[in-house]
């Protein structure tokens, strides 16, 4: 019996290729569909809201290198077998530049918050003017 050949693809049917393709977006639907805040919504936030994701961020960190400066003081203070002494030494010090690195990026982007919120409000006065003298 001879094999089935396999069928062409329906005009319906989408290949794999173009799903990988966005559809083309005009400037508006990408302000909306973007993850960013927009400069229109005027529901305010509390400072919480705006500083939680680097607080967070700080606070792993403060405690990912808390416990690498644990676990290196362990391994350059305890007698232990080789094997555990060579692992705790180079855990150590990985856990400490990962918190350090967590730390560092949280305490970065606080000010960056700041700036943003500056540029915000700046842009909302220019915004509410315009519309004034143009209302007239």
């Amino acid at each position: 019996m001879m094999e089935a050949l396999p069928k062409a693809p329906d005009v319906d049917e989408k290949s794999p290729e173009s799903k990988d393709l966005l559809p083309s977006q005009t400037a508006s639907s990408l302000c909306i569909s973007s993850r960013s805040e927009s400069v229109w919504t005027t529901a305010p936030r509390s400072k919480w809201e705006i500083y939680r994701k680097p607080i967070i961020t700080m606070s792993v960190g403060g405690a990912i290198l808390l416990f690498g400066v644990v676990i290196t003081c362990l391994a350059y203070t305890l007698n232990l077998v080789e094997k555990y002494l060579t692992a705790l030494k180079m855990i150590g010090p990985a856990f400490l530049s990962l918190g350090l690195m967590m730390l560092v990026c949280g305490l970065v982007w606080v000010p960056i918050i700041k700036k943003k919120q500056k540029q915000r409000q700046k842009s909302m006065f220019f915004q509410s003017l315009k519309s004034f003298f143009l209302n007239r």
